[in-house]
């Protein structure tokens, strides 16, 4: 073999760089045939499974979160029923809640979603809580389901010059997302003093969050919807009445032929009531 056949250590290191090979590894290449292979870990013992719900604990991380209010929440509910009874008109009410710092919902919201209507009608709808066009018009029910309660109030009459619309929670959650157990105790004293305020013949909650928060039904509300039930404004006893949420209705579009004999109820109760 001559000369030009060999090559210099540079010329060797140049190939490699080249070829993408930039880490000396070990001062020598190691033999793969004459390592022995490692011994695979042995498989951990599986645990057995529980067989009944009673032997069944589980894990911490998936554990469903503690009923009891967060730190801090009895403060600012009890803070918010303070603020609520001072009120004295829903003008003050609409303001001591613009002012009210205790719900972190506000600070995420771009407005406040106090009411709609008239205050003196004799109808008052609630809902559970604004959602993003709601949020820009600071007005509650202007979008797709607020479109939807329009034409139904229209079936029986009613626009909204004659009733009276706002929601549980003033402000909107972000994401639209649902309000927390501690949000939704929190504003509660401000819808309730807002109803005995406005002090309308007829409360319909639109949705389950709305008739559970508002009359302490735990029920379904297909079990209970179209029914009459009693609310105590703090002055007067008023008949409260539970249908679909509009939202829903815009989901399951079939279930319109009950909230349409919901609506005929209200019409008639306002007819008798006249």
């Amino acid at each position: 073999m001559n000369s030009s056949s060999h090559h210099s250590p540079a010329d060797i290191l140049a190939f490699h760089l080249e070829a993408g090979v930039d880490v000396a590894l070990a001062e020598e290449a190691p033999n793969r045939f004459t390592e022995v292979a490692p011994t695979p870990a042995a498989a951990p013992t599986p645990q057995p499974r529980p067989t009944s719900v009673s032997n069944f604990r589980p894990s911490p991380a998936i554990a469903p979160a503690p009923a009891t209010p967060l730190p801090g929440a009895e403060e600012a509910v009890s803070a918010a029923r303070s603020a609520a009874a001072g009120a004295k008109t829903l003008d003050e009410l609409r303001e001591i809640l613009s002012r009210f710092e205790g719900c972190a919902l506000k600070q995420m919201a771009h407005s406040l979603v106090f009411a709609d209507g008239n205050p003196q009608a004799r109808v008052m709808f609630v809902g559970e809580a604004p959602g993003a066009e709601e949020d820009r018009d600071g007005l509650p029910f202007v979008g797709r389901s607020g479109k939807l309660l329009d034409q139904m109030m229209k079936a029986i009459g009613l626009d909204r010059t004659q009733v009276y619309i706002a929601n549980i929670i003033p402000w909107r959650p972000p994401g639209n997302r649902t309000p927390t157990p501690q949000e939704t105790a929190i504003c509660f004293p401000f819808i309730r003093r807002q109803i005995e305020l406005a002090n309308p013949d007829f409360l319909v909650c639109l949705g389950k969050p709305s008739m559970q928060t508002m009359l302490g039904i735990k029920d379904g509300i297909r079990s209970v919807r179209g029914r009459w039930y009693d609310y105590d404004t703090g002055t007067r006893t008023i008949k409260a009445l539970v249908t679909f949420h509009p939202a829903y209705l815009l989901r399951s579009p079939l279930e319109k032929r009950y909230s349409w004999r919901d609506f005929l109820s209200l019409k008639k109760a306002l007819a008798e009531k006249n």
